[in-house]
């Protein structure tokens, strides 16, 4: 049995993750395999995300003490793992998703991203949405694209005039 502190120091370091994380999700885990267990930690450390396990206590104390977010009674329920986003908060579902795909493990139970709840059965869309780095991509694509069509202008602008004094030079020669 863990003692009053310990508790505490559990509490702390997860009122610490939620106020960090872009975004997290609530996952049971019942079933997984040490190993499969091992795989997905492995594959969330890549992409600097973190798979938290803890008493379902410890979190809700924990996620009363950041406020703001309102989650259901029954994701509470059974074991719990928590996945913690924080540069991109799209990343762990689709390391979810993938797992999910192969085993049907582990489940999602809830998600909360940048401010909004997403139930357990919204995985497929939340990781069909695009990562941060998408959205950045887009966006210089966005602001590439004018600046390319200006470049386009301006070169056929002097290829005319280029064709037009090579003209009027072959007129002058022959007359």
């Amino acid at each position: 049995m863990i003692s009053k502190k310990q508790k505490e120091q559990i509490v702390d370091g997860l009122v610490e993750k939620f106020q960090k994380a872009s975004g997290f999700y609530f996952v049971d885990y019942m079933g997984m395999t040490v190993a499969d267990a091992i795989d997905i930690r492995r594959k969330m450390k890549e992409k600097d995300i973190d798979y938290t396990v803890a008493k379902n206590t410890l979190l809700r104390i924990a996620i009363e003490k950041v406020g703001g977010i309102n989650l259901q009674d029954d994701d509470f329920k059974g074991p719990t793992a928590v996945v913690f986003g924080y540069a991109d908060s799209v990343a762990p579902s689709r390391i979810i998703k993938e797992q999910f795909d192969k085993k049907e493990l582990p489940k999602l139970k809830a998600a909360w991203l940048e401010g909004e709840y997403f139930d357990g059965s919204k995985l497929k869309e939340l990781a069909a949405l695009p990562t941060r780095e998408d959205v950045m991509a887009s966006i210089v694509g966005s602001l590439h694209a004018p600046i390319s069509g200006i470049v386009g202008s301006i070169n056929a602008v002097m290829r005319d005039v280029a064709y037009l004094v090579e003209e009027v030079a072959k007129k002058q020669n022959e007359s």
